[in-house]
């Protein structure tokens, strides 16, 4: 029997349970032998058979972790958020753990590298990259047990809600309404993307400034001429004094061409009037001092001075 071409095998990427071997003709005592040491096909999780040998590829292992669980189950978490080309989540070749969620009628037990979630909840069902997934940001919810320190909660909640996969509203009602309610790492992000933080070098900012007497900035915020035309969003500013402040990453200037849009989007803020000032990560974490000072004069200063050529928001 060519059982690795069968349709229904092939659609689960070369993976099936003993239930249907046995219908497409196998007898249990065949699939018992051939899974056996040295034999062709292997037992990947409890019930179910990968029908090759060799390692699983990454994602043989996240379509047996679905035929574990079973029907309605969905990929969630780190797995889900893998799929989805979340940053903060990692590639999918290097999951270790893969969440699932199931409906809270069933009750499959976590095993090996597989962690069940249960809910009484609809959830709905996407499609991504040919997998069930949970939506967003459900699967965000089911990621932050995993994490470690407020910085990569952080991460992940701010790349979802930047990269516009789900709002804000719909991030902070499951998370509030969840087991993640009483979080403080949780509590100190949604409070911060409130704000208009949008990332952790943002959200390490915050605190500082306002130790340090600063009053809190607009974050994010679009920035418009006059006649209307689209400015800049620079990451903090200060609109009483026309301050901006830019938090330098290296991760978002990888090219020449991304540093020199850059260049070219702060000098048209500063020919329009704008105070731009620049700091990386490393500064801001080792020498705030510098910063927090730096800022103090140049919002006395620009308070002092002409109003900039720029409003907040475009003009109707």
């Amino acid at each position: 029997m060519r059982t690795h071409t069968d349709p229904l095998v092939v659609a689960q990427d070369g993976l099936a349970t003993p239930r249907q071997l046995v219908g497409l003709g196998w007898a249990t005592s065949t699939i018992a032998r051939r899974c056996t040491p040295g034999g062709p096909w292997q037992r990947l999780l409890p019930r179910v058979i990968l029908l090759q040998t060799g390692a699983p590829s990454p994602r043989q292992r996240l379509r047996a972790a679905l035929l574990f669980a079973g029907e309605g189950a969905l990929l969630t978490g780190t797995a889900a958020l893998a799929l989805y080309e979340i940053r903060a989540a990692g590639p999918v070749t290097r999951l270790r753990t893969v969440d699932v969620l199931v409906p809270g009628t069933r009750n499959p037990r976590s095993r090996a590298y597989v962690r069940v979630h249960r809910t009484d909840r609809p959830c709905r069902r996407l499609p991504v990259r040919g997998l069930p997934c949970a939506s967003l940001p459900r699967a965000p919810a089911d990621a932050i047990p995993s994490l470690t320190g407020r910085a990569a909660v952080t991460a992940l909640l701010a790349e979802v809600v930047q990269r516009g996969r789900c709002t804000l509203e719909e991030l902070t009602t499951v998370l509030r309404s969840g087991r993640h309610g009483s979080d403080p790492r949780v509590a100190t992000t949604l409070e911060g993307l409130t704000a208009g933080v949008r990332s952790v070098a943002e959200a390490a900012a915050r605190p500082l400034l306002r130790e340090a007497g600063i009053p809190d900035p607009l974050w994010n915020q679009d920035l418009y001429l006059l006649d209307g035309t689209f400015l800049a969003r620079p990451d903090a500013y200060w609109p009483y004094a026309g301050v901006v402040l830019e938090i330098d990453s290296r991760e978002w200037h990888l090219s020449p061409g991304d540093w020199e849009r850059t260049m070219a989007r702060r000098n048209l803020m500063i020919r329009h009037g704008l105070t731009v000032l620049s700091v990386s990560p490393s500064q801001l974490r080792d020498d705030p001092k510098t910063l927090t000072t730096t800022l103090h004069a140049a919002l006395a200063t620009g308070a002092a001075g002409a109003a900039p050529e720029v409003r907040l928001g475009a003009p109707a």
